[in-house]
C-alpha cells in the first residue's frame, strides 16, 4: 500500500503561480511513476501530467503544457506540481497518483494508489 498527501492548494489570481506537493509513504521502495490528474465540478478527471521515475521523461495534457511543470525528488518521496499562468479554467481539485512500474500513463484507471485531492482555485 501506498498513501499520498497533496498540499499546496488554494485561492489566486488569473496568472498568478502555485506549487503543488504529493508526499507517498508506505510500500515505496519500488520504482513508480506518479501523475497528476484534476477534476472540476460536474467534469470528468483529466489527466495533467506525469513523470517517470528517475524524473528524466515527462508527460503533459495540452491545456497546460507550457505553464505547467512536474518534477520528483525520491529521496524524499515527493512530486511537485509547479503551476504558473494560471487560468479560471485550471480550477479544480488536484489529485496525485502512483502508477507502480517505469511507464508513464495518462489515463486513470493505469494508476493504483490516489491521494484525498487539493482543491486550487483561480479568480479572474
Amino acid at each position: 500500500q501506498v498513501q499520498l498527501v497533496e498540499s499546496g492548494g488554494g485561492l489566486v489570481q488569473d496568472g498568478g503561480s502555485l506549487r503543488l506537493s504529493c508526499a507517498a509513504s508506505g510500500r515505496t521502495s519500488s520504482s513508480y511513476a506518479m501523475g497528476w490528474f484534476r477534476q472540476a465540478p460536474g467534469k470528468e478527471r483529466e489527466f495533467v501530467a506525469a513523470i517517470s521515475w528517475s524524473g528524466g521523461t515527462t508527460m503533459y495534457a495540452n491545456s497546460v503544457k507550457g505553464r505547467f511543470t512536474i518534477s520528483r525528488d525520491n529521496a524524499k518521496n515527493t512530486v511537485y506540481l509547479q503551476m504558473n499562468s494560471l487560468k479560471s479554467e485550471d480550477t479544480a481539485t488536484y489529485y496525485c497518483a502512483v502508477r507502480p512500474g517505469y511507464g508513464l500513463a495518462n489515463e486513470y484507471y493505469a494508476y493504483d494508489y490516489w491521494g484525498q485531492g487539493t482543491q486550487v482555485t483561480v479568480s479572474s
